[in-house]
């Protein structure tokens, strides 16, 4: 299993600019909640799904099962 950014480096620095926005929380979604924290909640359980391969919500990382 293998965490990384996106390749694609512009989405990658919306995203980073919209987490210096927030404080930190998920730029795509509306509640400040410590679920919706970068690294949400949400991609977290998904990386622990052996069988999960993709992006994140927001697009900023992507699992890979190699």
């Amino acid at each position: 299993m293998k965490v990384t950014f996106n390749p694609d480096e512009n989405i990658v620095k919306m995203i980073q600019d919209g987490l210096t926005r927030t404080g930190g929380y998920c730029p795509c979604k509306r509640e400040r909640t410590e679920e919706n924290k970068c690294m949400c909640l949400e991609f977290r359980n998904q990386i622990k799904d052996e069988n999960f391969e993709g992006f994140c919500h927001c697009l900023l990382y992507y699992k890979s099962k190699d």
